[in-house]
Formats: C-alpha cells, sequence, structure tokens
C-alpha cells in the first residue's frame, strides 16, 4: 500500500498547529485531526503512515501498548 500524497504532512501540520503535548496514539491523533476538520480514513491507517515516516527518521514510534508516536520537528 503506497502513502497517499500529504497524509503525513496533514498528520504533522495539525498536531504543530494544535501544539499538542507528545507522544500520542494514532486514536488521539485521528481526533485531533477531525476536531481540526480533517478527515482521515482510521487510526489504523495513521499507524500505517506513521510507522512508514519511521522508517525515514522522522518520527520516534515509542513500542509500547498502544504504541505512541512523536514528530520531529518540521525543518
Amino acid at each position: 500500500m503506497r502513502l497517499r500524497r500529504g497524509e503525513f504532512e496533514r498528520i504533522r501540520s495539525v498536531i504543530t498547529d494544535a501544539d499538542a503535548e507528545q507522544p500520542l496514539t494514532a486514536r488521539e491523533i485521528l481526533d485531533l485531526l477531525e476536531e481540526h476538520g480533517e478527515e482521515f480514513e482510521s487510526a489504523h491507517r495513521i499507524a500505517t503512515v506513521l510507522g512508514r515516516q519511521a522508517e525515514a527518521g522522522e518520527v520516534e514510534v515509542i513500542r509500547d501498548h498502544p504504541y505512541r508516536y512523536r514528530l520531529d520537528e518540521p525543518q
């Protein structure tokens, strides 16, 4: 499954604009996106997007239960 263009940027933008305290679960991120008028498929999709960005080093995955995500500051 390929990332849809801009999904990570949308997530990062809302988290940054909301000045949200991190780390966050995928469900918390989904709720935050909805509060800011951004539609997203599911918490699972958010986890997929952030997991792939973690491979690039832009997201830290905290492997706890539930997983939590910390996004690096945009450059």
